[in-house]
């Protein structure tokens, strides 16, 4: 197992961009669009193109360090998902949670973000243990 590998970072980008799809679109899209002060013409005014386009190249950022990460440690499946959730846990939830305290985001937009870097997480890391 190298500490770069295209394929793994690709599907676990596209595993975590899917999640994101689903999770914002059939499950929580009415619910996060609320919770955010969004209308429905606020959501479709984006450049979607634009907007897809750097979440896919933040999820390939991400997929990049933790598949290095993985590499450099035992890649045992629990370990895979303990580090995978761990990160989304330990890393970026708190890291979102400080930046919506201070711009006063409501509860339920952090718990519908955290959930979905919780379940974006996890895909990834079950996606890379397909590659081990």
């Amino acid at each position: 197992m190298g500490d770069f590998a295209l394929w793994p970072v690709l599907a676990g980008a596209a595993a975590f961009f899917v999640v994101g799809a689903i999770w914002y679109g059939v499950l929580f899209g009415k619910a996060w669009q609320r919770a955010a002060g969004m209308s429905d013409e606020d959501v479709q005014g984006g450049n979607m193109a634009l907007i897809f386009g750097l979440t896919f190249a933040f999820e390939m950022l991400i997929a990049m360090v933790l598949w290095h990460l993985i590499a450099r440690t035992s890649p045992e499946p629990h370990v895979v998902m303990m580090m995978s959730i761990g990160f989304a846990v330990g890393v970026m939830i708190p890291a979102v949670g400080i930046n919506y305290l201070y711009q006063r985001k409501s509860g339920m937009l952090f718990a519908i973000d955290s959930g979905h870097f919780i379940a974006g997480m996890a895909a990834m890391g079950g996606v890379f243990l397909l590659f081990l």
